[in-house]
This record gives structure tokens, sequence and C-alpha cells, in this order.
């Protein structure tokens, strides 16, 4: 099973990149193969005269990412009350086309951190509405990371057990939801 993880965040030390990556330690002690996205700040704004049979490298790269993958994890920080533009439009293009997109029928999982104390909880249920419109099986569970600044060690590893058991969670619970998919193929 192989899972794709992306974050939302541009940043070079993200808050959501690091949560991704606890996420994907955690889904390879599951028995799956965790992949990192990281062509997203290529992805170009979506304009519907560019999403033709031969679409910009940086779009089909994406596309062929989450369509080479079993489910996608997302880790998503909150900007105005609301998800990232890069990951909306990364959303854009990948929803494209709408019946036979590479999200349709795909488990994915959402979680976030933010500095503020709320952890994201705004921008991840925005993500989850466009991912579900998408025709993307959206994952129970949800893991708010307030505060990210003060909430990863050294090693990047989550230093608050209550949040480390949450996102183990949502990491079992994506990898269950990958499994009937796995086993009909």
């Amino acid at each position: 099973m192989r899972i794709l993880g992306i974050s939302g965040s541009l940043r070079r030390d993200s808050h959501n990149t690091k949560l991704l990556r606890v996420a994907g330690r955690m889904a390879e002690a599951e028995g799956a193969e965790f992949v990192e996205f990281d062509g997203l700040k290529g992805v170009p704004p979506y304009d519907e005269d560019d999403d033709v049979a031969d679409a910009p490298a940086a779009v089909a790269r994406l596309r062929g990412a989450i369509a080479g993958a079993d489910a996608v994890f997302f880790a998503t920080p909150e900007y105005n009350s609301s998800l990232p533009g890069q990951l909306k439009n990364a959303i854009d293009w990948a929803s494209r086309p709408v019946a036979t997109n590479p999200l349709r029928n795909k488990p994915v999982a959402v979680v976030g951190a933010s500095a503020g104390m709320f952890g994201a909880v705004w921008a991840q249920a925005e993500l989850r509405k466009v991912l579900a419109a998408t025709g993307a099986r959206v994952a129970e569970g949800e893991v708010a990371v307030g505060h990210a600044q003060d909430r990863f060690d050294e090693d990047g590893n989550l230093n608050d057990e209550n949040l480390a058991d949450q996102l183990r969670e949502v990491v079992e619970a994506l990898v269950a939801e990958t499994k009937p998919a796995e086993i009909a193929a």
C-alpha cells in the first residue's frame, strides 16, 4: 500500500510538513509505503485553457503521484480561516477531468497544524469539503495541532502524547480505508 503525503505549506520549516512526516512514520509502522510530494510550489495557477491533454509538467507530476498512490494524506495550515491557495489550486488541477480524476474514490485523510491555538480546524473542514467534492473518500478523524511551534521535539516528533495518539488514529483509519480497495484490486 502506497500513501502519498501532501503538505499544504510551502515553508521550509513548516509545522505541517513535520506533522506529515510523523504521520508517514506511523503509516510505515502500519506496513504502508509513505511518499512525500515535494512539487506543490511548482504547480501553476489553474487555468482551464491550459488544462489540455499535454498539461503543464508540474500538473502531470501531481496527477501522476496521486494516481500512483492508494491513498493521500494531507496536512494543512490555515491562512485567513481557510486552506492555503496553493493547496486548493493543486486540488483544482487534480480534480479534472471530473469523472476520471485521480482523487475520485481515493481514500484521503486531513490533519493540520498552526501557530495559533486552534490548529487549523477551519482549514481542515474546508479541505475535507473540497476533497469530498472531487469524489475522494475522506477518512474520519481530526488532528488539530495548535501552538505547533511548541509541539515538536528536536527530532521532529510530536511531544504531546494525546496529539500523537490522535494522529495515529487518523493514520490507522486511512490505512483501514485503503485495505478494502487493495484487497479488491
